[in-house]
């Protein structure tokens, strides 16, 4: 364990009222005590108990620095379950720097990012779930991540895996002893036993796996692209969803020529949204570019808005783009609908196999975005969105650790199908146990832990 005591800026770098420095380690009460006086320029931090905060000033050898308040928490009731002091200064960032060169010169070290965080997983106050939900919380994109990431933190990730941990272990541990002392403890009828807890754990890593669809919505947002053909209103959209000219919106058709790309909140859902040039033929060079860009945008998105000029007939460019939305998720806007239609819901059922959500839209009288919003929820949250007590994955790393236990699980099942002996289920059982555990970093590598601290922001 390394003993060195650490410092960083724990807030923004920037004019504020308030900034703070994060000092931890054996030596940190020490270290800010040689800086630290109070209003009777006495050196007291070492006397005081914990959880207290002390008004005083700090020094550079006899040259005042900055007027602060002082929190001191002394191990093991910390972040960090190190002896930790956190300095309130004024948060100019050349004050913020000087008292952190003053700190570092008197015995600290500079922290890495995330160390403290790593700190207090390695010291055992936090699991690797809590730990990597903390940064979630810093960077959640909007509220659904944000309340997310609160669950996690409270540990409902860590309670399901240890749960099902201790099921497997239990399982382990019988076949084991029984292998050993099989004159006193039976096998006999244990398989069918075992058979039905395997299944109930196989549905239980299966539901984890399901809410990764929608735990990655609410982390990274929905990667949306506005499709359709020139002057169809998609600049207008955007501009409409954003809430400022992003776009530049005329009435020439083919003003979009290459991809604008924004993040914007819709009821609580972040939306990765791309407005793509008009899909239409064209001899133009480089609205020919525009055109196969949209093409290869719409492949890789999660939601699809075509925009259709409702008041204009359907062409062969409006029948391209609905075979290109086939059998995926798609929502077909009637835009300008505060003018006479020439489009209907026929005309689009005619043409497109799969059922479809048509809305009708006017970005000139800011209508239906509403509709679009619900929208959105029918089809990717069923109409609503709920955090009750069901665990949301959201972490690429929990997902892959959940598939290897699916297979390892699914092993055991099939040993036992196929009547193998039963040291063959606790090899399985084994590998399932030590996949669930590198989520919450009880089967984790060094170097694994490194890697997921040095993504967290510095002075966390």
């Amino acid at each position: 364990m390394n003993t060195d005591t650490i410092a960083a800026i724990a807030t923004a770098i920037g004019s504020a009222g308030i900034g703070i420095i994060r000092v931890s380690g054996e030596k940190s009460i020490d270290i800010v005590d040689l800086i630290y006086r109070n209003n009777k320029n006495e050196r007291t931090l070492k006397n005081f108990k914990s959880h207290t905060i002390h008004y005083g000033f700090l020094y550079d050898e006899n040259e005042i620095i900055d007027e602060v308040l002082v929190s001191i928490m002394k191990k093991p009731n910390s972040f960090t379950v190190e002896d930790t002091v956190e300095i309130n200064c004024h948060g100019g960032i050349v004050v913020l720097n000087r008292i952190l060169e003053i700190i570092i010169k008197n015995g600290a070290r500079l922290a890495e990012p995330g160390e403290f965080t790593k700190r207090a997983f390695l010291n055992g106050r936090i699991d690797l779930s809590r730990a990597e939900a903390v940064m979630d919380i810093i960077s959640s994109k909007n509220e659904m991540a944000l309340k997310n990431s609160v669950k996690h933190l409270r540990g409902d990730i860590y309670e399901k895996i240890k749960n099902l941990r201790e099921d497997i272990i239990f399982e382990i541990a019988f076949i084991e002893s029984s292998l050993d002392d099989p004159e006193n403890i039976s096998l006999d009828g244990y398989t069918n036993k075992l058979y039905i807890k395997i299944e109930n754990l196989i549905h239980e890593v299966n539901k984890l796996l399901l809410s990764a669809e929608n735990g990655k919505i609410m982390k990274e947002g929905i990667k949306t692209v506005i499709v359709g053909k020139p002057n169809a209103g998609k600049s207008s959209l955007l501009n409409l969803l954003v809430g400022e000219e992003k776009a530049i919106v005329t009435d020439i058709a083919g003003t979009t020529r290459d991809i604008l790309e924004e993040n914007i909140n819709i009821g609580g859902i972040t939306l990765q949204i791309i407005d793509t040039a008009g899909i239409h033929f064209t001899e133009d060079v480089i609205e020919k570019i525009g055109v196969e860009k949209a093409k290869k945008y719409m492949k890789d998105a999660d939601l699809i808005i075509y925009v259709i000029d409702s008041s204009v007939p359907l062409d062969e460019n409006d029948f391209e783009i609905m075979k290109l939305i086939e059998n995926r998720k798609s929502i077909i806007l009637f835009n300008k609908s505060d003018l006479d239609a020439s489009v209907s819901s026929k005309n689009i059922m005619d043409k497109i196999k799969n059922d479809v959500i048509i809305i009708k839209t006017s970005t000139k009288e800011k209508t239906g975005i509403d509709n679009l919003e619900a929208a959105i929820k029918k089809l990717f949250f069923k109409g609503e969105i709920v955090f009750d007590d069901e665990v949301v994955i959201t972490n690429l790393r929990h997902k892959e650790a959940l598939k290897d236990t699916l297979f390892s699980l699914k092993q055991v099942k099939k040993s036992i199908e196929n009547e193998m002996p039963e040291d063959f289920f606790s090899i399985d059982l084994m590998s399932a146990y030590a996949s669930l555990g590198k989520i919450i970093g009880e089967e984790v590598e060094e170097d694994l832990v490194n890697e997921i601290f040095s993504k967290f922001c510095m002075g966390k």
